[in-house]
């Protein structure tokens, strides 16, 4: 049998944008999508076949906004943690997100070159992880772990690190490319889980947002930002962020600024419902519990706001600790306030427009070989994605994995 050569027969395949779903097959060989629809007896007679009769075939799955080393709620214990033990516990939340279906993640708070490379080496079972280091946080920012009366350090961290001015910013930058980040992630807003920073007030200054967006431009590559209110998106975008994760606040003329600047939107709206939930069941601080709830109902007016002005939405999970289990919420909750087909963009090719990468999200000859086979029409039934306990069959690079369960 050719390992190298699968073809997935009889299928609806959504291509990731048209709303038409397209009968017919779809080819890898050498885990790149060689042809789509008849393809009669192109493949050699021993190639590998999937039957999808009566099945939706979709691009694999691509969460911007997931957290490898976020093994906890909150920064602290994980930064406290040895990083080996991080390590393992990554590899299994890495694992679950590529059995439900994500082919690809970016990881805007962590990662580096050692777990990298076990990805690109297949040491472990993962997703293709797309890592920016460990976030920049102004001192007291939504970085900034400590409490008021704690003086211990706040540096060198896995997931956030604290750093403060242009000069050493831009040598954080640096750094962060040197091992190999696809992007570099900064706090400009408050946040839920961090302890004595207002949500709205816009963070870090002017001239540092600056600095780190030059040194990411010149480096072909962009930033990335934690901003909520529209005074900390705005201050983003102004000064260079082209990704605005969260940003449940966004009003219509933020918005509107967004799409003059070439901003995109990584919403993560199953987060908040997640802690709201579950949150004090697993710990969640009564300040956090209060911050969350600030956020969680305006999310989907955000992505309406950023739709309507024409800026690109994808879709990130953002969930910390045990509430990895629910990474495909926010699927449902983006069907929600934009209907499937948006949330079903929003999570192929509206990320694959976030990553700057046109061979991801989209079925297409030339696209990497990612598909999931659905049990039913998600465009009909959201459910058949965000109800993780019903089957899939998950193609990552072309190879195939076992069908899937949340």
């Amino acid at each position: 049998m050719s390992d190298n050569d699968l073809v997935v027969r009889n299928a609806l395949v959504f291509d990731g944008t048209s709303e038409d779903l397209v009968e017919g097959s779809v080819r890898i060989v050498d885990g790149v999508i060689r042809e789509i629809g008849d393809i009669g007896d192109v493949a050699p007679a021993d190639a590998r076949s999937i039957d999808a009769r009566g099945a939706v075939v979709t691009p694999g799955l691509i969460d911007a906004h997931f957290h490898a080393y976020a093994i906890a709620l909150d920064s602290e214990p994980i930064e406290r943690a040895p990083l080996s033990y991080v390590a393992l516990k990554a590899q299994h939340r890495l694992r679950g997100a590529l059995r439900r279906g994500f082919t690809t993640v970016r990881d805007p708070a962590g990662g580096d070159a050692g777990l990298g490379r076990a990805v690109e080496e297949r040491v472990i079972e993962a997703p293709r992880y797309l890592y920016t280091g460990a976030a920049l946080s102004q001192t007291g920012g939504h970085g900034d772990y400590r409490g008021r009366g704690d003086d211990s350090k706040c540096h060198d961290g896995c997931t956030v690190e604290v750093v403060d001015g242009v000069e050493a910013l831009r040598a954080a930058v640096r750094e962060r490319f040197r091992h190999g980040a696809h992007a570099i992630k900064i706090m400009t807003s408050g946040g839920v889980v961090s302890p004595v920073d207002p949500i709205a007030i816009p963070q870090y200054s002017a001239e540092e947002v600056r600095a780190v967006s030059d040194e990411a431009r010149r480096r072909g590559s962009y930033v990335a930002a934690h901003a909520y209110s529209p005074a900390a998106i705005a201050h983003s975008v102004r000064n260079g962020v082209r990704s605005i994760e969260h940003g449940n606040l966004l009003d219509e003329p933020t918005a509107r600024l967004m799409a003059e600047l070439g901003a995109v939107l990584v919403p993560t709206l199953g987060a908040y419902d997640a802690m709201d939930r579950l949150g004090a069941a697993l710990g969640l601080s009564e300040v956090a519990q209060r911050k969350n709830r600030e956020v969680l109902a305006a999310g989907g007016d955000a992505v309406r706001n950023a739709l309507a002005a024409g800026v690109t939405v994808g879709f990130g999970s953002d969930n910390m600790g045990d509430l990895v289990s629910e990474q495909l919420v926010g699927i449902r909750l983006m069907a929600e306030a934009a209907g499937p087909l948006q949330a079903l963009r929003a999570v192929t090719t509206g990320n694959a427009a976030v990553l700057q990468r046109e061979d991801l999200g989209r079925i297409a000859v030339g696209a990497v070989g990612d598909l999931v086979v659905w049990s039913g029409n998600p465009l009909d039934d959201i459910g058949v994605i965000a109800d993780g306990k019903r089957p899939r069959t998950v193609v990552s690079g072309g190879s195939v994995l076992a069908e899937a369960s949340r």
